[in-house]
């Protein structure tokens, strides 16, 4: 093995600048992820960056399963690719639906992919 391979990357270690709670997404600069435990603030805990989880969506958002989200940071939820993205937004390639989501339902199953979306 490579002498400098240092993990997967699929969980990273977070310092929390705020009390984070388990299953909370988490935006770390322009990349998203989801709390595994509680964090408190000041203290560090695993966050991962890849993977399937169900999380908030706003209420009235429809996504068509595959559509790159909108992580609406003052809502903290996620918004369809057609939302107009507000400072601390994160758009792009972050997160992705991995089912289609209704108008009425509140959470949706999201894919989290690891890469950098944009902030706005």
């Amino acid at each position: 093995m490579a002498s400098n391979y240092v993990q997967d990357g699929q969980v990273i270690d977070y310092l929390a600048g705020g009390t984070i709670t388990s299953n909370q997404v988490v935006a770390i600069g322009n990349v998203l992820g989801v709390a595994l435990t509680n964090i408190a603030s000041g203290k560090t805990g695993s966050v991962a960056l890849s993977g399937v989880f169900t999380v908030p969506k706003v209420t009235a958002a429809v996504i068509a399963q595959g559509d790159a989200l909108t992580w609406d940071a003052s809502a903290a939820k996620f918004d369809d690719k057609a939302a107009t993205p507000a400072t601390g937004d994160i758009t792009g390639a972050a997160a992705v639906a991995f089912e289609a989501g209704t108008s009425s339902m509140t959470t949706l199953k999201v894919r989290f992919t690891g890469v950098p979306g944009t902030l706005t």
